[in-house]
């Protein structure tokens, strides 16, 4: 396993709860590196990324003033998992809010010269609105469409073309408008959402993402938001969403993709300390990157600890 870069991109511009810039410093103060090494993991800090304007200085800034912000910063994270990549080691983004995928992928397809890629995306949310569908005005939920080629023409210029949609496959979808929808329907974009999880399992989810992600490309990425567990397990979120997953099970069901040849990097997103209880978020956050990292992947019996 290439040695681990942590690269904090510490910005909240692109979500309605902006307190998600403080997520990455507060991982790094809790030791998650320290965490990592305890369990075989060679990870270290490799940048901390900033938005130009921090939010508690600057709260009167609202939707499309926000854009320019979201996207220097996206642009420059893109730099920084590129590089890391150029050095033989291998990205966990750690975010800010889910608007930094345009960053992180974007980085990631410059790094394997543009060749195909797939991304399994689990998340509550679609991320995928327009200008035209967006009811927020909030980047972060537009951050698909401009993987895929759609929606504000700066943030296509960044990150449009990165992904294929036979490529990115969704899991864990339930809250979402009819717009988003819509043209992720119309592109083909295989989402598996909550309802169909609970059917058939994450087991059977996975492997079906996997597949996905895998068919045809040069490698492929995996995309975690938070929200998209149960907020018993991740109540450090600022859109907590009932009925997700359940950390213990999709812990568990994520051992096939551990240490998968094929993984290029893993993205964690929209964690807020504030809201957090007891740590229990931070320590999912931990324990999602030893389930795929680690020497032993973490066992569904001890994912709900909190060690450290």
């Amino acid at each position: 396993m290439a040695p681990v870069a942590l690269i904090g991109a510490a910005s909240g511009w692109g979500a309605g709860f902006r307190h998600t810039e403080n997520g990455p410093p507060a991982l790094r103060a809790l030791g998650l590196d320290r965490w990592l090494a305890e369990r075989g993991i060679d990870a270290e800090w490799r940048a901390m990324l900033r938005a130009e304007k921090l939010w508690r200085e600057h709260p009167e800034l609202r939707g499309a003033v926000t854009f320019d912000l979201v996207l220097r910063h996206a642009a420059a994270l893109a730099d920084v998992v590129a590089a890391a990549m150029a050095e033989a080691r291998f990205p966990v983004v750690l975010g800010g809010d889910h608007a930094i995928a345009m960053g992180t992928w974007a980085g990631v397809a410059r790094a394997t010269a543009h060749r195909p890629l797939g991304l399994v995306w689990l998340d509550a949310h679609l991320d995928a609105h327009t200008l035209e569908t967006t009811p927020s005005m909030n980047a972060h939920g537009m951050g698909a469409a401009a993987l895929l080629g759609h929606g504000h023409a700066p943030f296509r210029a960044l990150a449009g073309g990165v992904l294929r949609p036979e490529h990115l496959c969704y899991i864990g979808a339930r809250s979402y408008e009819e717009g988003e929808m819509a043209l992720l329907r119309r592109l083909g974009v295989r989402i598996i959402g909550m309802d169909e999880v609970r059917r058939r399992g994450m087991d059977a989810a996975l492997a079906e993402a996997l597949a996905i992600a895998t068919r045809g490309t040069a490698g492929f990425g995996i995309s975690i938001d938070l929200d998209g567990f149960d907020p018993r397990d991740a109540p450090g979120v600022g859109l907590r969403e009932s009925d997700g997953f359940r950390a213990a099970p999709t812990l568990a069901a994520l051992s096939p993709l551990a240490r998968h040849p094929g993984l290029r990097a893993l993205e964690i997103v929209e964690y807020i300390p504030e809201f957090d209880e007891q740590h229990r978020t931070a320590h999912l956050v931990r324990d999602l990157i030893l389930a795929l990292l680690a020497p032993q992947p973490v066992l569904a019996d001890t994912a709900a600890t909190t060690r450290g």
